[in-house]
């Protein structure tokens, strides 16, 4: 019995991954829209993605796959008859490994990107592609990433590397435009709970937090100038944090003028610490990828009081991405993306900046429980989509390049694209994504000041 019913659920699934998105959900599942289903399971597929490239990176795994009998080019120094090796095993795991894998992710989700340009509601034929067929967008994924491993090595490494560091320095900016949203929704609602009871509770939290965050960033700039100012060519690291500490007061001071509380009275200082916060990241990550050691030292060794510099990977080695940076980094980009796929923001400015509309779905969630008994999910796109395709799947697509440059640690593939190595180019990449960010964010502050003809309520 137990069996059968085990057989009636594969076959439900198979169903399901040709079917559409509403298939998705389990009985187990809350009602929800169709549009949100689908941005999740296209998220689903970048995570399995980031997974797949965070197995093949880690260390010992090119040993462990040349263990493989006839598997690996110069594997198994035991001849055996009737086995030819036929794999290279150097091109499917370490750094490069992860620049095909993302280099098939950003391909897939590029030509979606192509594909949903101008997609208005879910009457367009296109919005069945989005929508559903997971099975057959699985299979095309599948078939990108066996033929990105046919890729021969050679300029694609460096070319590659170009491409990843543009396309983060754009998902760095969209990442503080996502948690600008994040802290504008958090204070809101915080204020709403205030309001309708037990405010001083409420209040204090806000203050709890807004403290936290700023304490945070403040320590983080005495830690800067401590650690990664010591060298006597540390000049732009002074630079950096100092400019970026006067850019987070300047913000700060901003978002609680008078006029800017008149004409948003949910902006605040709650934003203002968090993205204080976030820029001391960004600031803290661009330093780690100084080439100069004596500007760089490691988390490890900052914490153990040794004065060793970390070792640029050497030819024939991993790239070590599980160090804090790169931690925080995949953390932050997790964060992200799920807020992404879940959203339903009540910043206007934010959603004008992400494409995305409100109003336009429809509470009737009676309306998701079939008569079955079965939940599916709403279709609650036949007047308009509730956000851009097109722009999901741009931004997923510069997710990808963002997952690739963080488990490389922004490293450069050298001459001889056997090794890689720190460069300064990540530095100002990094650095100058976190003062587009801060302007990105000032203007959600300001435009309604200066464009006073515009309505931004």
């Amino acid at each position: 019995m137990g069996a059968c019913m085990a057989l009636c659920s594969i076959a439900s699934c198979a169903s399901c991954l040709c079917g559409s998105a509403p298939c998705l959900l389990s009985g187990c599942c809350p009602s929800t829209y169709n549009s949100t289903v689908s941005r999740l399971a296209f998220s689903f597929l970048l995570l399995l993605g980031t997974l797949v490239s965070v197995i093949m990176i880690l260390p010992g795994m090119e040993t462990q796959l040349k263990k493989i009998p006839g598997f690996c080019v110069g594997g198994t120094s035991i001849p055996m008859p009737g086995i030819v090796n036929k794999v290279n095993c150097d091109v499917i795991v370490g750094y490069k490994s992860v620049y095909r894998m993302c280099f098939a992710m950003a391909c897939f989700f590029f030509l979606f990107f192509i594909i949903m340009i101008r997609v208005r509601s879910s009457k367009d034929p296109r919005a069945s592609l989005q929508n559903g067929f997971w099975f057959f967008k699985f299979l095309v994924l599948v078939g990108i990433t066996v033929g990105a491993f046919f890729i021969p090595d050679g300029t694609f490494n460096t070319v590659w590397f170009y491409f990843g560091m543009l396309g983060s320095f754009i998902f760095i900016i969209i990442q503080l435009i996502l948690l600008v949203d994040f802290s504008h929704t958090w204070n809101q609602s915080w204020l709403e709970n205030a309001e309708e009871g037990n405010g001083k509770c409420w209040f204090s939290a806000l203050l709890s937090f807004t403290v936290l965050h700023y304490a945070l960033a403040f320590s983080a700039v005495v830690v800067f100038y401590v650690y990664y100012t010591t060298g006597d060519d540390c000049t732009e690291h002074k630079v950096f944090i100092s400019l970026n500490f006067i850019f987070c007061i300047i913000v700060s001071i901003v978002a609680i003028l008078p006029k800017v509380q008149e004409s948003q009275p949910s902006s605040g200082l709650l934003q203002a610490s968090f993205i204080s916060l976030y820029t001391m990241y960004v600031t803290w990550s661009a330093m780690t990828n100084n080439p100069n050691r004596k500007c760089n030292p490691s988390l490890l060794n900052l914490v153990q009081n040794t004065s060793t510099p970390t070792p640029t990977p050497a030819p024939g080695q991993g790239v070590q991405w599980w160090d804090a940076q790169g931690i925080i980094g995949l953390v932050i980009f997790f964060f992200c993306t799920l807020y992404a796929s879940i959203r339903s923001s009540n910043n206007t400015q934010v959603n004008r900046l992400m494409q995305t509309k409100e109003g336009l779905a429809a509470d009737d969630h009676e309306a998701a429980t079939w008569e079955d008994g079965v939940r599916r999910a709403v279709d609650n796109e036949e007047e308009g989509v509730t956000y851009s395709y097109a722009f999901f799947h741009f931004s997923l697509f510069l997710a990808s390049l963002y997952i690739m440059m963080t488990l490389t640690n922004w490293y450069q593939p050298d001459a001889d694209y056997q090794a890689m190595q720190s460069c300064m180019q990540a530095v100002w990449v990094k650095i100058s994504s976190s003062w587009i960010g801060l302007a990105v964010y000032l203007w959600t502050l300001v435009a309604p000041l200066i464009l006073s003809n515009r309505d931004f309520n």
